[in-house]
């Protein structure tokens, strides 16, 4: 047995099932052991090395196991790095496997010779090795993988080449040789008992309490419910808890932040009282006042407790058996007054939606078009979001119900991970039906190649729907409009205007379905069509770049300032877009629009 052939027998005795990857000679000795082992685990080639990071990111966020990738030395191991951050920002398990020259190359300027270690340093900061000699490997791959799982977070293991290529053998019984074993159990850590009942007495002492929930209260949806009915409390959810509460929930405000909803924005204005869970949400200004809200925090990583305000009592521990001790401690609210004005708050917020849905745009709303496929959602959908406006759109329109599940890329916002997280997602779940929707900077910059990934696969998937709903505004209207609202500057044309491209006459290269909508009255057939498709299909919405993805606490100074900007711009347009804002924001602002 080689090297190698340890390293994948190794993975099969963790479970590992796929490992998303791109060839290259650096992990040769890997492919050839890979064919002695028939595929398994499985190969799953990507066609860019970054595609295999954001696939191994979105399998473990959608199957709640540890995502392994794996690419070859130099440039493969380079290209590897922003997913790996995406993965390490948003506290995911992944484990990057890279090659390595030769060890007798190594110091001498070799040919993708690329010292990984310090490399790797930070983006695998909790456990990065290279393995030398076979003797070092199974304590190397097993505390990967362990300290992955256990931290959620990215670690790394380095294999040159030549070391693939040995014979293996086993760390013996000897001195200076470390054993290993398999396998890591889940723990739960709670807080001790006084600071359970400290953590009671602050939120006993609230009339108006509201909850922020992030992805680590995932695990907890009873007892956050349990939690905010005796309360009598309002949630708010961090973009990467989006999919923890269902949005059908009466006092559900939906999301926070730049992103968030105007009932999220108003609760956290007026609350005297906050409770976070499993949320590092980083933006202070939609949180309340400090001095407003005596505040708890409870989060499984001592890291992160305490940031993000002056939290008058932080709670280490696993959010789902802390809330379970703390529920009990915990006085029912008999005035349903706040409860009552936030869910009538989130009533008409999803009135709005609908309204702002149906602004005539040119030539397509994109609000309209996500606001659309919310009510044809298959109820066990995955649903990924790229980076820009596409996000906005995402976290408003949509409303997650009972067995759906979402994400984006939460705290590093990157570019490009829409189309791959859902590849990833559906071989951690075949069986379910995936959406993405993504903007066109982000479908040019990786979408469209990993298209040919999504056709090499489908046919593996016992349901082979993945839909691919690109926003072909052609801008990169995200950035657009932060340049128009913070510089009050128009479009620069050579920085934002990207070309059009048929995106669903490219997916009908590749031997997918696709079609191209560029009215109003084909959106809901063309979602229907590709609900139903039996292949990956994609949508390319003419969408119009002049609608605007408007924060829940922008003022109307800000807004006109914005219009302005499109005004000096471009002059008949910017009528079309002044007349535009108006209408969409009469029902953001207190009081209607000024």
């Amino acid at each position: 047995m080689k090297v190698a052939d340890h390293v994948l027998q190794r993975l099969r005795e963790w479970d590992v099932e796929h490992v998303f990857a791109y060839p290259g000679d650096g992990i040769n000795g890997l492919l050839a052991a890979w064919g002695r082992a028939k595929d398994a685990p499985r190969f799953i080639q990507a066609r860019h090395e970054e595609m295999a990071a954001f696939e191994a990111v979105g399998y473990a966020k959608f199957s709640g196991r540890t995502g392994v990738c794996a690419a070859t030395s130099g440039p493969g191991a380079i290209h590897l790095l922003n997913g790996l951050y995406d993965a390490k920002l948003d506290h995911v398990p992944v484990v990057a496997l890279v090659g390595q020259t030769d060890r007798s190359a190594m110091g001498g300027s070799y040919q993708q010779e690329v010292d990984l270690l310090s490399l790797y340093k930070d983006v695998a900061s909790d456990y990065c090795q290279m393995v030398t000699v076979p003797a070092q490997l199974p304590n190397v791959l097993d505390r990967a993988l362990r300290i992955a799982a256990a931290r959620r977070t990215v670690t790394a293991v380095i294999l040159p080449a030549d070391v693939q290529e040995l014979d293996y053998e086993p760390p013996a019984h000897a001195f200076k040789q470390v054993p290993s074993s398999l396998g890591v159990t889940r723990y739960a850590p709670v807080p001790a008992d006084e600071e359970i009942r400290r953590a009671a007495r602050i939120l006993n002492s609230g009339e108006k309490t509201a909850i922020l929930v992030g992805q680590g209260a995932r695990c907890a949806r009873a007892e956050v419910e349990q939690v905010a009915e005796l309360l009598g409390a309002g949630v708010a959810k961090a973009l990467l808890g989006k999919d923890v509460l269902p949005d059908t929930l009466p006092y559900v405000t939906g999301s926070i932040g730049l992103l968030g909803t105007r009932p999220s924005y108003e609760m956290m204005r007026d609350c005297d009282t906050l409770l976070v869970v499993g949320s590092s949400f980083p933006y202070t200004q939609f949180l309340p006042e400090f001095g407003q809200a005596r505040a708890v925090q409870i989060d499984i990583e001592p890291a992160l407790v305490g940031l993000r305000y002056p939290f008058e009592l932080n709670l280490v521990g696993d959010a789902a058996e802390t809330l379970r001790r703390l529920l009990p401690l915990l006085d029912r609210r008999r005035d349903g007054a706040w409860r009552d004005g936030i869910e009538a708050g989130t009533e008409r917020w999803w009135e709005v939606m609908e309204r702002r849905a149906g602004v005539p745009a040119e030539p397509v709303n994109p609000e309209y078009v996500v606001h659309r496929l919310d009510g044809l959602l298959p109820e066990n959908a995955i649903i990924t979001a790229d980076s820009g406006s596409a996000a906005n759109w995402y976290a408003r329109h949509l409303r997650m119900r009972d067995g759906m599940r979402g994400s984006l890329s939460g705290t590093l916002a990157t570019m490009g991970p829409g189309v791959p997280y859902l590849i990833g997602a559906k071989f951690a779940h075949p069986d379910r039906p995936g959406i993405a929707i993504v903007g066109d900077g982000a479908m040019q910059m990786n979408g469209m190649a990993e298209l040919i990934t999504a056709a090499k696969y489908y046919r593996e998937w016992s349901d082979p729907r993945l839909v691919v709903a690109v926003l072909n505004n052609q801008d990169l209207n995200q950035v657009t409009w932060e340049m128009r609202a913070m510089q009050g500057a128009p479009q620069f044309e050579d920085s934002q205007a990207v070309p059009d491209v048929r995106y669903a006459d490219v997916a009908a290269l590749f031997g997918l379905g696709g079609v191209r909508v560029e009215r109003p009255e084909d959106v809901g057939p063309a979602w229907r069509q590709a609900l139903e498709a039996d292949r990956p299909f994609v949508i390319d919405f003419r969408t119009d770049p002049a609608v605007p993805p408007i924060p829940p606490h922008a003022t109307w100074e800000q807004i006109k300032a914005s219009a302005s900007a499109v005004l000096h711009g471009d002059s008949d347009r910017g009528n079309v877009v002044r007349q535009g804002l108006k209408a969409k924001m009469q029902d953001f602002l207190p009081g209607g629009a000024g």
